[in-house]
């Protein structure tokens, strides 16, 4: 477990720090305004006795004649009763020799007040009530304000947890999908839940992992196809090379052998370094404007003797000029190749046939050619070679591959038909402005 802390402790201590600023404000901002009311009651309950004695002294024979015998009960009540008028407030007095009464606080001799003072005749009564008396009345809403708070933060923490938990668990998962995939492990997928950012995170991963196992399935088939091939080849070398050393062959027979397979592992390592340069991101086409007639009338002089030590028809078709926008080696890379499979596959007596026109070129062969159902598959790295590997002189099943990497590379397409006794393989590229678009 990193030093750090984690996600979910993170989420917990950031809502709790939130939660507890949130409680101790309404807490304050309650016992403020819980004061405000208890001050409010205590003050109108002061008013209204002063108004009651007041009341009561000014239809006496004797008004506040009797006031004395009165301390005592207020004495009971933490209260004091004076006609005193001296240590009030000057808007107090002023209020009180104009006949209205007056109520508020003061403090005398550092004692805070709540005081009610009411006109009796020509004097006033003046009733004060200590402030502090107000704290015992206070202190049961402060008791329940902090009940209150400490189950509402307690309530709060627990959705917190919950909360803190619920956000991070999906990213928790996902970490331990990513760890489980960067070890080599195929984890299940991650449940898609939660908030949509967090579905979104865990779909994504979903997708990522997919991808990631089609690709390591993929690597994993085309190197069991690669060590295959490369086994063939090594394994007739290294017999006879032993065949040789025991005498059981004859150089000649020896030496034509391993020219052979030295041969076919030679254009198995070309056709791998090929493919290694197209999957680079600098992978260079340089697209120009050439003539196809000339790339397959330079594709026959190449293979012309292979032709004839085969017994097969070779032949370039153009009616003039065939203009495309191409790169004229790669064009002449993907040609070779399909001359190459073309001459493996036609039997003797048979014919290849290259015809071009402006950004069309064909190359026809009279072999056995192929199925409907294999012709999508056909550009697949190493499917013609296992699905034919046994039956036919096939090659090393990357040949097709390159073709379409190079014609994708230059902007073009490639596909095969195959009936009535004639394969045929086109390649479309882009065709200069000027000229016309290929016939289909």
């Amino acid at each position: 477990m990193s030093s750090r802390s984690s996600l979910r402790s993170r989420l917990f201590q950031a809502i709790a720090l939130i939660v507890l600023l949130c409680v101790a404000l309404t807490l304050g901002l309650g016992l403020v305004l819980t004061r405000r009311a208890v001050d409010e009651a205590t003050l109108k309950d002061v008013a209204h006795q002063a108004d009651l004695v007041a009341g009561s002294q000014r239809i006496a024979l004797a008004p506040l004649v009797h006031l004395p015998e009165l301390k005592q009960y207020f004495a009971r009540q933490h209260e004091q009763a004076s006609t005193d008028t001296s240590k009030l407030p000057a808007w107090a007095r002023a209020d009180l020799r104009q006949g209205s009464p007056a109520q508020g606080s003061v403090t005398i001799h550092g004692t805070a007040y709540f005081f009610a003072a009411q006109p009796v005749g020509s004097q006033a009564f003046v009733l004060l009530r200590p402030k502090s008396v107000t704290k015992s009345q206070l202190t049961p809403f402060v008791e329940s304000l902090l009940i209150a708070a400490l189950a509402g933060g307690a309530l709060a923490a627990l959705a917190a947890f919950w909360l803190a938990r619920r956000i991070a668990r999906p990213v928790v998962r996902v970490a331990d999908a990513a760890r489980s995939l960067a070890a080599g492990t195929h984890p299940d997928p991650v449940p898609i839940e939660g908030a949509a950012e967090l579905a979104t995170l865990a779909g994504a991963f979903n997708d990522l992992a997919a991808q990631l196992a089609r690709a390591r399935e993929a690597e994993r088939n085309f190197l069991l196809s690669v060590s295959h091939e490369l086994k063939t080849p090594l394994t007739a070398i290294r017999g006879y090379a032993e065949a040789l050393r025991e005498g059981a062959v004859t150089v000649e027979d020896a030496t034509e052998t391993v020219a052979l397979e030295a041969a076919r592992l030679e254009r198995l390592v070309g056709d791998l370094l090929d493919l290694a340069r197209m999957n680079r991101t600098d992978f260079s086409v340089h697209n120009s404007e050439i003539d196809l007639s000339e790339v397959a009338d330079d594709a026959v002089r190449r293979y012309q003797p292979q032709a004839d030590a085969f017994g097969v028809a070779l032949t370039a078709i153009a009616d003039g000029s065939a203009p495309a926008l191409a790169d004229a080696d790669r064009v002449l890379q993907v040609v070779s190749n399909l001359v190459e499979n073309a001459l493996r596959l036609a039997p003797p007596g048979g014919e290849i046939r290259l015809v071009t026109a402006p950004g069309l070129l064909r190359v026809e062969d009279t072999g056995p050619g192929l199925k409907p159902e294999e012709h999508e598959h056909a550009f697949e790295r190493f499917y013609l070679h296992e699905r034919y590997g046994r039956e036919r002189p096939v090659g090393t099943g990357l040949g097709l591959a390159i073709v379409k990497e190079l014609t994708l590379a230059m902007g073009g397409s490639v596909e095969v038909e195959s009936g009535d006794g004639l394969t045929t393989f086109t390649v479309r590229l882009a065709v200069p402005a000027r000229q016309p678009a290929p016939a289909a």
